[in-house]
């Protein structure tokens, strides 16, 4: 615990809280965030458009909000947070008493000058233009203060780079990274000036995203690190230079360039560890992450993970927006992160300090339980209202007025008749009309660029509502010029019959679009009028034409063709309130576009290093794997696995959730009670997605108590989700819990015979079967797809894949373990001297049958045989041994026994060999190809895990016995009409260690399998290491 912290902190709970930032819809405080403040001692509440319906009324929920926090025994108040740009974007409003004030690009257009800008973003000698923008953020952030707002989410330090086809549009200052510093910083002294926090946004950039037209695609950034350094970050380190940015909006979008590949910049420890806070030196502010509640995010890695992976990367604030489900599963995956140690205390306490520093430094209990409220801005209002008057009339830009058409009042007659046509658009967030639909009722007409709004954040508020959105406007223009004005919407339709009709009546059309670039249709009928205009001015009508831009300016600013074009930066009512008196003559507009205004052509910037794209190991939450949650979704997952695998890895459809569960296979150890004593344990893990329920990955690990041996049977990855960690998550997880639960551990192993899943690391049949067979080969050549699992298990792993001979490393170990398959079993004959081979050297055999009803106990012969495979076998061998014995289908499993001549022994024999026989193997073991090769799993015989010992025997002798043991079941499951036959789980001796393997050292006797009509059908290394390869992971 760090000495600088209350004792209150070493209850984690309290400090998770702190972490997260969380909203809800309405009004009122509801039931479930008054929980989440008290309860699960949140310390952040995000709020909306959909918060809020006045001035007091927004004082009022704040005090309530503090008052339950207060009285719930938090230290410090709540942060409460709000996004006020102002133009399009704001969360409060109120006509009465809170003003509305330009977007940021609309102020810099009220005040551009001719830029000299030094590097650190200070204007050369003139910074009366800057003034402007520090008065707005002030008067802003003493508004929503008055209301207990604490924390403003700005400034934009965004740099429209690609100017034309952003969403962001004018809520960004221009397409200058200087000029963006400029602005960015004397708003962020504003905002300091008036007492609350500061949020930079949205980092590393918005400006330049690629949308790839799925809703669940999340866009992304393709700069360069190199082209983001020299533009688009360059207001965000200069803003983090001032001292005065409390905290970074960190965005969700993704990055893919040859140097990084990310797919959620918040998710990210490249973006947040060491672009921000290395890089730029945002070491001490606090990260907010975007919010975990976006589709793409669910979908992919569900919002538990996604917590996780946003804390890892250096999110201290974790943003949830509205959905209270998913922000207790927040909290839960933040506490289990915990638990599994995929997060430290450490980090939960670095992320505390952080917060708890910017709260001190904007509020205390005195000021959150008194904000100033309704007075103050009563008595501020009209100063504010007279900046806000000024500060529009200042931003609307003429770009051009080639036929000087105004004002209206000197280039139209009052007879003449006005036409006004405009888009059906969103109305704003925080604007009169939304209000009012609010307050009643309203049809929602679907947004045409839903994606768009999502990364702008105005689907969390804005409702749509048809022309009614400038039916004020309207209003407006027929009361400044005391005549008739005609008034109508257009669609993507396009130009229709009441358009052509209109135009033909009026003499002047006023046609306003908003965001063209995005909404074509716009663009299409803007040129579809232009054209009418021109064709009937010269039939000799009078046809004059302004095109108003009311949002983005980049719409037609290059298209000469349109002769007078007007820029507004936003269509609030203050907005098209000065747009009337600009065009009536009421002032001279006198506003620039900020900016450049054109765009030279992206050269494309090749990778001089041409190597891969940089990649960051994440962590995954890694959970206990639950039969009733999780059942389902490990089936989807092994059929994606059966559907990407390889023609020779189509067993996985055979697959199913049982097959990883020894619960069902009587798992107990050869003495005693067998039906009470363990032989193996078993604990599986998954990475989930905890929204949908899907499973990315599954882990099988089992525990061999005998031997003192941790077993990874098998980790699968989802297709779709591979390279991002997953398996790595996995294994690292599933390492840790056999160390840590199990005290007498003291070797791993890769691969497990019992489940028969991966025995071990698979090999693709073009592996030579010359190096694959050799006991001592460490040099064999396999697949590129087992070498890169080979690698993957050494490098990102840590596991040792090449042994050493040595005495101080006898745990680390290899042996290679073959299926072997008789393709053609009703054609196959015995050898014919073999019978009077196994006669003259004294060999014998016998049938043990399972357990039956009326045998309920172990007989004599079937202990031999279990302590037999005990003393020259491993534990997963004895227990596929005890489930031949003890099926409960004895009548198609079987043991056979092989003895020798021995004068030492009682009775003259020995036992020196057994085998399992199987008539239904490949419906019990999954792993074995079966219908692929044979017509059905029906018609699969099988020999299984031969176990033969040549401590008592030549090796000759020992190869005389395996072919013996083998003929026999070749006999009895050609008897049973098996098609195939196949001999599964043979294995060679340990690399350097004896025959100390399945039972039987192969060497030689490969050739004598082979020499009976086998075939190789799959090959697998099973790796076993020492604990102290892992002592990292203890």
């Amino acid at each position: 615990m760090d000495t600088d912290l209350d004792p209150l902190w070493q209850d984690l709970d309290w400090a998770i809280g702190q972490m997260l930032i969380m909203g809800w819809d309405g009004t009122e405080v509801t039931p479930q965030i008054r929980e989440l403040i008290a309860d699960h001692h949140l310390g952040s509440i995000l709020l909306t458009a959909k918060n809020l319906k006045s001035a007091e009324q927004t004082a009022q929920l704040v005090q309530k909000l503090q008052t339950i926090a207060h009285s719930s025994g938090h230290p410090y108040p709540l942060l409460i947070a709000l996004d006020q740009e102002n133009g399009g974007v704001n969360s409060l409003f109120d006509e009465s008493l809170i003003c509305q004030f330009p977007s940021s690009m609309g102020q810099a257009a009220a005040s551009s000058p001719s830029f000299s800008s030094s590097p650190s973003g200070n204007s050369s000698g003139n910074s009366d233009h800057l003034n402007l923008a520090y008065q707005i953020a002030q008067a802003t952030a003493t508004e929503v203060s008055a209301c207990g707002v604490n924390l403003i989410l700005g400034p934009v330090l965004d740099v429209l780079t690609n100017a034309r086809y952003q969403p962001l549009g004018v809520r960004a200052t221009s397409d200058d990274p200087q000029e963006v510093s400029q602005y960015g910083i004397a708003a962020l002294q504003g905002y300091k000036d008036a007492g609350v926090a500061t949020c930079g946004k949205h980092f590393p950039s918005y400006g330049n995203l690629d949308f790839l037209g799925s809703n669940l695609d999340i866009p992304i950034i393709t700069q360069t690190l190199e082209e983001l350094s020299l533009s688009a970050l360059v207001p965000f380190r200069n803003a983090i230079a001032t001292g005065k940015l409390d905290a970074m909006f960190v965005g969700g979008c993704g990055i893919a360039n040859p140097s990084m590949k990310v797919a959620h910049a918040c998710l990210s420890e490249q973006v947040v560890d060491e672009l921000l806070r290395e890089e730029l030196g945002f070491t001490d502010g606090v990260a907010i992450s975007e919010c975990l509640e976006m589709e793409a995010l669910q979908t992919e890695m569900g919002v538990r993970t996604g917590t996780i992976m946003a804390v890892q990367a250096g999110c201290d604030l974790v943003l949830l927006c509205r959905a209270y489900d998913v922000q207790l599963e927040a909290i839960s995956g933040l506490k289990l992160g915990l638990e599994n140690e995929v997060l430290t205390r450490e980090r939960i306490y670095t992320s505390l300090k952080r917060v708890l520093k910017m709260k001190r430094g904007c509020t205390d209990w005195n000021k959150a339980l008194n904000p100033p409220g309704v007075e103050l801005l009563k008595k501020i209002h009209p100063s504010h209202l007279a900046l806000s008057m000024k500060a529009y009339d200042d931003s609307i830009t003429v770009m051009r007025d080639n036929e000087k058409l105004l004002p209206l009042n000197q280039s139209m007659h009052q007879e003449e008749e006005l036409l006004l046509l405009t888009p059906l658009v969103k109305p704003l967030p925080a604007s009169a009309m939304t209000k009012t639909i609010l307050e009643g009722s309203s049809t929602r007409i679907k947004s045409e660029n839903p994606m768009h709004d999502k990364w702008i954040h105005r689907e969390r508020s804005a409702i749509m509502s048809g022309e009614g959105v400038f039916r004020e406007l309207g209003r407006s223009l027929a009361r400044a010029r005391h005549g008739k004005l005609l008034h109508t919407s257009y669609t993507a339709n396009g130009v229709r019959p009441v358009h052509e009709s209109l135009i033909q009546r009026a003499s002047t059309i006023i046609l306003l679009t908003a965001d063209a670039n995005r909404n074509l249709y716009q663009a299409g009928f803007t040129k579809h009028v232009a054209m009418m205009c021109s064709l009937l001015k010269a039939s000799g009508h009078k046809k004059n034409l302004i095109v108003v831009a009311v949002s983005s300016p980049y719409d037609f600013a290059m298209d000469k063709s349109i002769g007078t074009y007007i820029c507004t930066f936003d269509f609030t009512e203050t907005a098209m309130s000065a747009l009337v008196r600009a065009l009536f003559g009421a002032f001279t507009p006198r506003g620039t576009l900020p900016g450049t205004l054109r765009k030279a052509p992206r050269k494309a910037v090749q990778n001089s290093a041409g190597g891969k794209a940089k990649t960051r190991t994440q962590h995954w939450l890694v959970e206990s794997y639950d039969v009733e949650r999780d059942n389902k979704g490990l089936k989807d997952l092994l059929f994606a696995m059966a559907r990407a695998s390889a023609p020779n890895h189509q067993y996985f459809y055979a697959f199913g959730p049982q097959s990883f569960s020894l619960s069902t296979r009587q798992a107990f150890i050869p003495t005693g009670d067998p039906e009470h004593e363990m032989v193996m344990e078993e604990q599986h893990l998954v990475v989930r997605n905890s929204s949908t329920g899907a499973l990315y990955g599954f882990c099988s690990t089992y525990y061999l108590p005998t031997t003192c041996t941790g077993v990874i049977g098998a980790i699968f990855v989802d297709p779709s989700k591979r390279n991002v960690s997953i398996g790595y998550s996995l294994h690292r997880r599933a390492v840790r819990n056999l160390l840590q639960k199990h005290p007498d551990i003291k070797q791993l192993q890769l691969g497990c015979c019992i489940p028969g899943i991966f025995p071990g690391i698979p090999f693709d049949h073009s592996d030579t079967l010359t190096s694959a067979i050799t006991p001592s080969s460490t040099t064999s050549t396999p697949s590129a797809a087992s070498s890169g699992l080979k690698s993957w298990f050494s490098s990102t792993c840590g596991w040792n894949l090449s042994p050493s001979s040595s005495s101080a490393s006898t745990r680390n170990r290899t042996r290679k373990i073959f299926n072997l398959i008789l393709p053609s079993l009703q054609s196959w004959s015995s050898p014919p001297d073999l019978p009077t081979t196994l006669q003259r050297a004294g060999v014998s055999f016998d049938l043990i049958y399972g357990r039956t009803p009326s045998t309920p106990t172990p007989t004599a012969e079937q202990e031999s045989a279990l302590s037999f495979v005990s003393s020259h076998s491993s534990p997963e061998i004895l227990h596929l041994y005890r489930l031949a014995l003890f099926s409960s289908n004895p009548t198609y499993t079987w043991i056979i026994r092989a003895k020798i001549q021995s004068p030492v022994i009682e009775r003259g024999e020995q036992l020196v060999g057994t085998i399992v026989i199987s008539s239904d193997l490949g419906r019990e073991y999954p792993s074995l190809p079966s219908s692929a090769s044979s017509g059905g799993a029906e018609f699969t015989g099988g020999i299984i895990a031969p176990v033969v010992s040549s401590s008592s025997m030549t090796g000759q002798q020992a190869n005389l016995v395996l072919q013996g043991l083998v003929m026999l079941g070749l006999r009895q499951n050609k008897r049973d009409k098996m098609a195939c036959c196949l001999l599964s789980w043979v294995s060679n001796s340990y690399s350097g260690d004896g025959d100390v393997g399945l039972g039987l050292g192969l060497g030689n006797n490969m050739d004598t399998l082979l020499g009976m009509g086998f075939e190789v059908q799959q090959v697998w290394e099973q790796v076993t290491n020492g604990v102290e390869q892992f002592a990292s992971l203890g």
